[in-house]
């Protein structure tokens, strides 16, 4: 699969080859030119191809497989994995992200209604126990792969949402066209195995590991505008944080 793949070396460069190597394959991987299930060319195949020896190609492909681009299957070969969506941690809607990635977002609405808010959400929301919200549960796609599963509650005036809507548009720009001016939202990532239900929406296993998010969005005026409560797929998903020294 490799054979016609372009890997042009600098020899003089500081940098080591493997991890030239390495960094070109990764980015074939992300241009889709090595698509999820491709098989990598054989050690020696490559070692000859690219005039490198054999510890060099497996240095480079240990790396790979380390960062779980590839995965060693034993009879099979060295091959591509499922490719992960990678999110920055800031204030969009993970359709918008899936979109601008071009991993072709897909929604199913299970639950678009109002209800009773809980005893543990009333407070977030700045309301009384047992008053009317809206809640939407929905389970996002990405590239036609179940990715997401997402809880939402929002105050039952601030939008008219429907589910063809949220079938096609992310749920902030649908906040924002009607006029919601989000500002600021707390958020907390944790992990936890997935539940018999969430393995069955997300073709995962029951207790298979599962990213999770909670998150509360306030609007210019200091108001809670939506809570979140989502888990995604620990083996398709993670979040990008850049720390910046003060």
């Amino acid at each position: 699969m490799t054979a016609n793949l372009a890997i042009d070396l600098d020899r003089s460069s500081p940098v080591p080859l493997y991890f030239q190597v390495a960094e070109q394959l990764a980015e074939a991987i992300r241009r889709g030119d090595l698509a999820p299930g491709s098989r990598l060319d054989n050690e020696i195949l490559l070692a000859d191809k690219l005039g490198l020896s054999r510890p060099t190609i497996r240095q480079a492909i240990q790396y790979l497989v380390d960062k779980g681009l590839l995965v060693r299957k034993r009879g099979v070969g060295t091959q591509v994995v499922h490719g992960q969506v990678k999110r920055s941690v800031e204030l969009t809607s993970l359709y918008d992200d899936l979109r601008r990635a071009g991993q072709e977002p897909a929604t199913q609405v299970l639950a678009l209604e109002p209800r009773p808010v809980d005893e543990q959400i009333a407070p977030i929301l700045g309301v009384a126990p047992g008053t009317q919200v809206l809640y939407l549960e929905r389970l996002r796609f990405a590239s036609s792969e179940p990715l997401a599963l997402l809880h939402n509650w929002l105050p039952l005036s601030l939008a008219q949402l429907t589910a063809e809507d949220l079938e096609t548009r992310g749920l902030y720009e649908l906040l924002r066209s009607a006029g919601v001016r989000m500002r600021v939202a707390n958020q907390r990532i944790g992990a936890r195995a997935a539940t018999l239900t969430e393995g069955r929406l997300l073709d995962e296993r029951r207790g298979a590991p599962l990213l999770t998010m909670v998150r509360t969005t306030y609007d210019d005026q200091g108001r809670a505008v939506e809570h979140g409560s989502h888990v995604y797929r620990a083996s398709h998903y993670s979040l990008e944080v850049t720390l910046i020294e003060r």
